[in-house]
């Protein structure tokens, strides 16, 4: 689930139903990027995939709240 990419980061991969679009990438990149501790948010359509890399683990609730908001659903974590 996790792996790490620089000395201090994590790296979680989420699947999100729903995103069909780029319009639909920006929506879920922003909701999950204004979660504490986020510094990068990859979210592809095409996938169904968002990568987020933080300071530390996310809490998967707070993940899902964000994916909600923007009008989709975590699926699983990859």
């Amino acid at each position: 689930m996790t792996a790490t990419d620089t000395p201090g980061s994590v790296t979680a991969v989420y699947k999100v139903s729903g995103m069909s679009c780029g319009h639909c990438e920006g929506a879920v990149s922003g909701e999950i990027s204004e979660l504490p501790g986020v510094s990068s948010v990859k979210a592809v359509a095409a996938s169904g995939e968002v990568t987020v890399v933080s300071a530390a683990p996310l809490d998967e609730e707070a993940v899902r709240a964000a994916v909600d908001e923007a009008g989709f659903e975590l699926v699983a974590t990859v």
